[in-house]
Formats: structure tokens, C-alpha cells, sequence
């Protein structure tokens, strides 16, 4: 196969749907699976979703947050996961995997790692952006209790190299999140990666169920776009135990442009051949930082974490009704 200069044949690994009766071993066992479809297409990395060794466990509710915890991994890989390590090793393919994390200090995280081709791990990220809410709530089909399970996390948003490109990770509603972009954008990466658990239902009762996916894909549409970057995210899809879950997993272009995306609710592999300097006219020319960033006028975003009244303007400000005729 020819290759454009520095490109990585990307595969996206979607998951279908992890029930709450599923052995972590046969979620393995499909992980391993799709690896190995995305060797037969001569990929060289995967890229699966977050949370996909379980079920999305924060839609539950227990009185005991340690009752959570044998969905959790307190090291990585163990034992049951280090099969998905083996693979990666013989078919000389990197991963990243999105999973929770339980440290030796009894903190927990949703988290994400970057694996190499000889099966290390080369990069972690903790989420960040955490959705939902930490108390039960009656008025609700089900919960979003990521709050509640997970510490916000610690980590910042890294980039690692691998594979002559320098990668970044986000989870779920961190795609969102334009700061999320930019942050890894300013250290250079090439490619962001993202896994995501996004419910079907939006129980605020407000957003037309279509709204859904055409965030999703304009979040890292745009994400990509306004920082001249490749983005990748994999969702985990279909109906977990009556709960739907989008999918729609997808691999965009600096361009803003959508170069493959999944079409089933199941286990399915997408994959392209991306050229990593797709971007560069980007970078030097409309989005050239340098040239034409003004932290300067930035701040309030990094002073005010939530909306606020507009200050009152200095003295010197002119209203525009004073300037008169242009």
C-alpha cells in the first residue's frame, strides 16, 4: 500500500452494546476481535470507546460507591485484560482503551490509555469534563452518576508521541468542550482521540432526539477544523440492558470533513489512511497561532469558570454612537 508521507492507518473500533450479564472476558474476546480485523485492513493503531471493558454502570444507582468496584481496574493490564495486550503485541498494532480506573490510594477515574505496538503503555488520561450529577434523582428513567463514581481528573490533557505523530486523549463530554482542543492543539498534536458513551434520551425533555447526533459529529467537526487537526472517536452503541446508546463513531479530517463513520448499532470496524500533514496549510495559514492568537484578551476564560455579568467598560470606552459616520 502507498501512503502519503506521515500518515497512520487509523482504525475505530464501535462496540455494541455491554450488558450488565457480560463477562469481562467475552468483552475482551470482541476487543480482540476488531483488532484483528483492523491488522487484516493493515491498520496500524485502534481506537476503541470509553468504558468499553463494562457496561456504562453510572446510569445505576447503589447506596455504597465500593459496590461499584468490580468495574473498576486497580492495574493495567491484570490478568483478564492482558490478552488485549498479547494481541497488540503479536499483530504489532497500538490501541487506546478507555476503561475505570481505581488507584492504590482508593481514587477512582474514568480514564483512558495509549498503548505502542509492543504493548506499553505510553500515555493516560483522566476525564476531565464529568457530566451528570453526584445525588439520585427520582424524577429520572435513569441516572448519569459520573459525578458520583468519578474524581475529576488530574492528569490535564497530555499529548504523547507515537508513530512519528503527537496524540492527545479526551472521554465523552470532553469533545464538547472547545478549551479540550485547543489545550492539545497548542502542544502540537496531530490527532486527539476520543471514546464516548452518549445516551439516546436526553431526560432534560428539551433537545429533539435528532439533535444527538448532529452534535456529536459538529462537536468534533468543528474541534478538528478551528485547530487543524485529525479527530477520532469510537462509541460503545445499541441498547445496553434498554438503555440506547448513539454510536456514530467517526474519523474527521483538519478539514472539518467526516472521511468515514459507522453505520450499525454493533460491534463494527471503520478505518482511513490519514495524512497527518493534511493540516499544515491550515496551521500556517488561517490557523496560525502564532500570527494571530491574542491570549492577551483571553483570561476570562481561564478567571470565570461559569457565565457572569458583562464588566462595566473603562472609562476611556467609547460608545459606538459617539464615533459618529464611517
Amino acid at each position: 500500500m502507498i501512503r502519503p508521507n506521515r500518515s497512520i492507518n487509523l482504525a475505530v473500533a464501535q462496540m455494541g452494546p455491554v450488558n450488565l450479564a457480560d463477562e469481562k472476558d467475552t468483552v475482551v474476546s470482541r476487543l480482540i476481535e476488531m483488532m484483528e480485523e483492523a491488522k487484516a485492513r493493515s491498520c496500524d493503531f485502534v481506537l476503541y470507546p470509553e468504558l468499553a471493558l463494562t457496561t456504562f454502570f453510572p446510569r445505576y444507582w447503589v447506596p455504597e460507591i465500593a459496590e461499584m468496584d468490580k468495574y473498576f481496574e486497580s492495574e493495567m493490564p491484570n490478568e483478564r485484560v492482558a490478552p488485549l495486550f498479547e494481541a497488540a503485541r503479536k499483530h504489532g498494532i497500538g490501541f487506546y482503551l478507555g476503561y475505570a480506573e481505581l488507584t492504590a490510594e482508593g481514587r477512582r477515574f474514568n480514564s483512558s490509555i495509549i498503548v505502542n505496538k509492543a504493548g506499553s503503555i505510553i500515555g493516560k488520561y483522566r476525564k476531565i469534563h464529568l457530566p451528570g450529577h453526584s445525588e439520585y434523582r427520582q424524577d429520572r428513567e435513569f441516572q448519569h452518576l459520573e459525578k458520583r463514581y468519578f474524581q475529576v481528573g488530574d492528569l490535564g490533557f497530555g499529548v504523547s508521541e507515537l508513530m512519528g505523530a503527537k496524540i492527545g486523549m479526551g472521554l465523552c463530554n470532553d469533545r464538547r468542550w472547545a478549551e479540550t482542543y485547543r489545550v492539545m492543539a497548542l502542544q502540537s498534536a496531530d490527532l486527539i482521540l476520543f471514546g464516548y458513551n452518549t445516551p439516546a434520551m436526553n431526560q432534560n425533555a428539551v433537545e429533539e432526539p435528532h439533535l444527538k447526533m448532529f452534535h456529536n459529529l459538529l462537536s468534533i467537526q468543528a474541534g478538528a477544523y478551528q485547530n487543524s487537526v485529525w479527530v477520532a472517536a469510537a462509541a460503545k452503541s445499541g441498547s445496553e440492558d434498554g438503555y440506547r446508546l448513539i454510536g456514530g463513531s467517526a474519523i474527521v479530517a483538519p478539514t472539518g470533513e467526516v472521511v468515514a463513520k459507522a453505520h450499525t448499532q454493533e460491534d463494527e470496524v471503520i478505518n482511513a489512511v490519514i495524512d497527518l500533514s493534511l493540516g499544515d496549510y491550515l496551521k500556517e495559514h488561517i490557523f496560525n497561532f502564532d500570527e494571530h492568537r491574542r491570549p492577551e484578551h483571553y483570561q476570562l476564560i481561564v478567571d470565570r469558570t461559569g457565565r457572569g455579568a458583562p464588566e462595566s467598560p473603562p472609562e476611556e470606552f467609547i460608545a459606538p454612537e459617539q464615533i459618529g459616520p464611517v
